[in-house]
């Protein structure tokens, strides 16, 4: 290689370490910012987590506090909730500890407070609202219960088969018992329909002096 060819690479490469150097001073500043994002966000997903963990943990001390606090579910009612799910939560746990001390009042407001979580999964709206039909007093007049199930009969309703049986109940203690063995014939043939159900049916049909076969064969080809 000549002096002058070993001169011009020299220089060639001069001029080269001078314009990566130039892109460095000039957009080095991109290189670090994206080096801070990274760094930031997976501190600031760190953090998310672990605040999260933080909220399900005080969450679920505040419901055994209220668990064994001895006040029919009053406590349980007030717990600090985040969002409409572990509002429903609450509610149901609420609910079922003021129905085992008899307090109508209570259960019904726990009850309500989940129906009322429009943010809660369905499954626990659904839950609330056949439990409050459940829980109605003894004095309810059996055509307000049977409305109440009624409700909960629809097609496609999360409790509907309970609420049948449920029904049905209310239709024997209002002297309406023909309704009543129709209702178990159909609820008997209902594709979801649970076995131990269907005999809790046939058992009710027999009982009140109806006819089961037919709803037991209509059952048996739906199979």
């Amino acid at each position: 290689m000549s002096d002058t060819d070993s001169f011009i690479e020299e220089v060639t490469e001069e001029v080269r370490r001078d314009r990566l150097f130039a892109t460095l001073k000039r957009w080095g500043w991109v290189g670090g910012l994206a080096v801070l994002l990274l760094v930031g966000g997976a501190t600031y997903n760190e953090w998310r987590k672990a605040s999260e963990r933080n909220a399900a943990q005080a969450f679920g001390d505040a419901l055994l506090a209220g668990i064994d606090s001895d006040d029919a579910g009053a406590a349980l009612l007030n717990v600090e909730t985040k969002n409409d799910a572990q509002a429903a939560i609450a509610g149901h746990m609420a609910a079922a500890d003021a129905l085992v001390a008899g307090d109508a009042e209570l259960t019904a407001q726990a009850l309500e407070n989940v129906q009322n979580a429009s943010g809660a999964p369905a499954i626990y709206r659904d839950l609330a609202a056949f439990k409050a039909a459940l829980a109605l007093p003894p004095e309810t007049p059996a055509a307000d219960r049977i409305a109440a199930f009624d409700a909960l009969s629809a097609p496609g309703a999360a409790f509907r088969v309970l609420a049948q049986e449920q029904k049905a109940l209310a239709l024997i203690s209002s002297g309406d018992t023909e309704a009543a063995i129709e209702l178990l014939q159909s609820l008997i043939a209902e594709a979801n329909v649970t076995p131990g159900l269907q005999q809790r049916a046939a058992e009710l049909i027999v009982a009140l002096g109806g006819d089961v076969s037919g709803a037991l064969e209509a059952a048996s080809d739906e199979g």
